[in-house]
């Protein structure tokens, strides 16, 4: 007999189904079957310890489940979105525990039914038998293992094209309950990023801010950061994916802290360039701060409901190199001639940003037309309010 476990309240399930709806739409097809695997349990080389568990991303966005060797699959004519769990082993639950159980999952997750994976292959085979549409997976290497006379040359029984292109035009548009997922990820990442700056002067080496913000994230729930902390000192801050974090400060003078913690699955990023000793060594590095600043404030006000983001970009080198021109780090030019050389890219590599999800790169809209590279014109105008002319 099964013990449930209800969940806390029905209005707290993430909202997998009306996401599996969003796909089906955007697949453009009335018939099919998507199936998607979730992580399985995975063992170091040569030990019997499991390695650290991440659950897949697309999976997660279909099932809300964060659960081990977990599989979904929704029946886009039947409008049916089931969870499979795997069965339960009494010998190992002393162990390891155990996940949810079917009566659990269908409290907890917003499915319409749950089973146990013993009787997906039957599942499937009865799929097959009475559809003749295609199951829908993200890669080859993820299709489920289907006889062999459903995967004749003539009339392949799977889709590895389509579906990762409609899942990621509905990722990049978050609902209600997704941006209150990212906004309690930064909620948490403020508090850790808050917490490093009040004890930094009791500070000797960047391990000491890494273990305070990993230790400010797990005490709020969140057990995993989005991405590996980035706690560089000196001349580790100018390395964008800078890891190491094992320096001692000595007489360096700044710290770039990148740290963003993750929540159910949802990342967040934020960066910080602060003065070790709680002011700023000189007068040239406060410039550079209020230049950073002033170019983020704009892009803020720049963005918005049906603002273009590869404008607001533009706004931000511009800005870039109007201020270095201002401040003598750069000169014997315009604004315009340093945009078209691309000198700015030297410093600032990276660009505006990126999207935020369930990634911290989030999946983000094709490329279509001219490069990237192409994003200033010689047609733009000098002065505090450029035309912006940002291309892709």
């Amino acid at each position: 007999m099964e013990i449930k476990i209800s969940a806390e309240s029905n209005m707290d399930k993430y909202p997998a189904k009306a996401h599996a709806l969003r796909v089906a739409r955007a697949l453009k097809v009335k018939k099919g079957l998507i199936y998607l695997p979730g992580t399985p349990t995975r063992y170091l080389e040569d030990s019997d310890q499991t390695r650290g568990f991440r659950q897949r991303r697309y999976f997660y966005y279909l099932s809300g489940c964060s659960e081990a060797d977990v599989h979904i699959t929704y029946d886009i004519e039947q409008d049916l979105l089931a969870l499979w769990l795997p069965p339960i082993d009494p010998t190992s639950v002393v162990w390891n525990g155990r996940g949810s159980n079917v009566g659990e999952a269908e409290d907890k997750f917003d499915i319409d039914v749950a089973n146990y994976t013993t009787t997906l292959p039957i599942y499937f085979k009865s799929w097959l038998d009475k559809n003749s549409a295609d199951i829908y997976v993200l890669h080859p290497s993820q299709k489920p293992d289907l006889p062999i006379e459903y995967l004749a040359s003539d009339s392949p029984r799977y889709n590895s094209k389509d579906l990762q292109h409609a899942m990621d035009l509905c990722r990049m548009i978050k609902d209600p309950h997704e941006i209150g997922l990212i906004r309690k990820a930064n909620d948490i990442s403020t508090k850790a990023h808050t917490a490093v700056l009040r004890n930094l002067r009791h500070f000797h080496n960047e391990a000491q801010v890494e273990a305070l913000f990993l230790d400010v994230s797990v005490a709020h729930g969140a057990k995993k950061q989005s991405y590996s902390i980035i706690a560089g000192s000196g001349e580790n801050a100018a390395i964008l994916h800078y890891v190491r974090n094992d320096e001692d400060f000595g007489n360096r003078e700044l710290m770039c802290l990148d740290g963003g913690a993750e929540w159910n699955c949802y990342a967040s990023d934020v960066t910080r360039t602060f003065p070790l000793s709680g002011n700023w060594p000189s007068v040239e590095a406060h410039n550079i701060y209020n230049l950073v600043q002033r170019m983020q404030t704009a892009s803020i006000k720049a963005l918005g409901p049906g603002k273009d983001f590869a404008a607001a970009t533009f706004l931000s080198f511009y800005l870039a190199a109007e201020g270095l021109l201002q401040l003598g780090i750069l000169h014997n030019g315009s604004v315009s001639d340093i945009l078209e050389a691309g000198t700015v890219f030297a410093f600032f590599p990276h660009g505006l940003g990126h999207f935020v999800g369930l990634e911290v790169h989030d999946v983000m809209p094709e490329v279509e037309g001219e490069e990237r590279t192409h994003w200033f014109s010689t047609e733009v105008c000098e002065g505090s309010h450029p035309q912006l002319t940002a291309r892709l």
